[in-house]
């Protein structure tokens, strides 16, 4: 098992943004499995999500890349407690598995903060210098988290 402490390592990748949307309307987006594919960066189709997401345990099974070169994977929960945090762990063979972290913090005016980290925490990936991987995460996570705030405000309107 994972341990989900190390994204709080110096080699995480801590990304922030705010939205107009609260933190339930951001949480109905992450809630919805099905979803995943149009606000993750590199997620291409979702091809099962267990009944029970987003609670501990479930499961996507989802592909990344771009057809015809996908990789069949899956992105287990860890920890969820709604409207506040899920914490994920998601696989990219044969690269490695990460802990990914998103916290929402409501904010004046009913609004919220996202706040994901992430670090690969075991595969070939984590041979990759940490400064590198932070060069790669960050920019990947920073349109993750737009597309998720464009959606969920989207929905609250």
């Amino acid at each position: 098992m994972v341990d989900i402490s190390r994204t709080s390592t110096a080699a995480a990748v801590d990304v922030h943004r705010t939205t107009t949307a609260s933190p339930a309307a951001v949480w109905e987006v992450l809630a919805n499995g099905w979803y995943y594919p149009t606000w993750v960066v590199g997620a291409a189709r979702i091809r099962a999500v267990s009944s029970h997401w987003p609670g501990v345990g479930a499961v996507l099974h989802h592909s990344v890349g771009a057809w015809p070169l996908l990789i069949n994977d899956r992105t287990e929960v860890l920890s969820s407690e709604p409207e506040r945090e899920l914490v994920l762990l998601a696989s990219v063979a044969p690269m490695g598995r990460a802990p990914v972290h998103l916290r929402l913090a409501p904010t004046a005016g009913g609004g919220c903060e996202i706040t994901m980290a992430e670090d690969v925490a075991e595969g070939p990936a984590r041979l990759i210098p940490g400064p590198v991987r932070q060069a790669l995460i960050a920019p990947r996570n920073a349109e993750t988290l737009r597309r998720l705030c464009y959606i969920a405000e989207r929905r609250s309107e």
